[in-house]
């Protein structure tokens, strides 16, 4: 047996117990091979409803190897998935769309629909961007918002594809918005809305981050000299009881950076101004080069200069399908009841 393959079954040995709760959850997307944990680096299997992505990120698979990985899954699983592999290896971890290795079939390239905690999500194996359109990592998080969100006003920022936002729909929110800079992301939200019809509608706000969340904080935008600013959508001053904030590690534009190693900061204050007095602010930092600790306290003296000190902060850490041997999971996400 193969070094791959032995290290593919005690993954999926491991996970019996859980796979079987979380279908009795109602979820049917997770991770079943954690490679930078379990044995192969720069691998990822993750199920989305009928569909199997398999990812590599350091080098390809073999064709055989992909196969046999399949057909393990399969017979574990008990189910005849669609097979989808993409090859991040080259270009900057960039999917390789000319399909070397394997090509998938037409019917696992189609819209599919993949579960979590009872929701409907698309699930695309291939698609515009790179990421698949739900992260499993932060599933937990979404599932304590889907528990704590009755009656509430909930501002998804950095929506994506408005996961948690619709979790907190699920979860009896009087009022959901989702703030995404990429109409693209918004429009796989309003998909997965739709998906749910069960639901209360959803709010949609496509615009950079700094002059939204500026505007909600009642915060100035700053404008550099000499160069003018692109329009942005104008929004109110105002307060939310439940705030998510997940940025991404790094992105620019005209109105700031977004830098999770740097200036988590600048990111932080004003979606702590813009969270309720005895209102919960969830944030995220995805960096595995950042420790839980030294980012804890960072967030803990931000929020005391700003003037919104917290009054209990919990860890929130992935499922466990994200095994992490010294206990720092690249995703590392606080709860803070200001």
């Amino acid at each position: 047996m193969s070094s791959l393959n032995q290290a593919l079954r005690a993954a999926l040995d491991h996970r019996q117990d859980l796979i079987a709760e979380l279908h009795q959850q109602g979820t049917d997307c997770y991770r079943l091979f954690h490679g930078s944990q379990e044995g192969v680096g720069g691998l990822t299997v993750d199920r989305y409803g009928p569909q199997l992505l398999v990812q590599s990120f350091h080098q390809s698979l073999e064709r055989e190897d992909l196969m046999q990985l399949h057909g393990i899954v399969n017979q574990q699983l008990g189910l005849d998935t669609l097979l989808v592999y993409n090859d991040r290896s080259r270009g900057n971890s960039r999917i390789d769309r000319e399909d070397t290795v394997y090509r998938a079939d037409e019917a696992a390239l189609q819209d599919l629909i993949g579960h979590e905690w009872g929701l409907n999500y698309r699930v695309r194996g291939r698609h515009a961007g790179q990421d698949p359109l739900l992260f499993l990592d932060l599933r937990t998080t979404r599932g304590w918002v889907k528990a704590h969100s009755k009656n509430k006003s909930v501002l998804n920022l950095f929506a994506y594809t408005c996961g948690v936002g619709l979790s907190a729909a699920a979860g009896g929110a009087r009022e959901v918005c989702n703030l995404d800079f990429a109409e693209g992301n918004l429009a796989v939200g309003r998909e997965n809305g739709l998906l749910n019809p069960q639901l209360a509608s959803m709010q949609f706000i496509q615009s950079d981050y700094f002059p939204a969340i500026r505007q909600l904080a009642g915060l100035q935008i700053s404008q550099r000299r000499g160069q003018k600013l692109p329009s942005y959508p104008r929004l109110e001053q105002r307060q939310y009881d439940l705030v998510l904030l997940d940025p991404p590690a790094w992105a620019k534009s005209a109105f700031g950076t977004v830098d999770l190693l740097r200036d988590y900061q600048s990111l932080l204050k004003p979606a702590l101004l813009t969270t309720a007095d005895d209102g919960v602010l969830i944030c995220c930092n995805n960096l595995a080069k950042v420790s839980m600790e030294d980012w804890r306290e960072q967030v803990l003296r931000c929020a005391e200069k700003a003037g919104r000190p917290v009054r209990e902060c919990t860890v929130m850490k992935p499922g466990a399908d994200f095994p992490s041997m010294d206990q720092q999971p690249p995703l590392k996400t606080l709860i803070l009841q200001l």
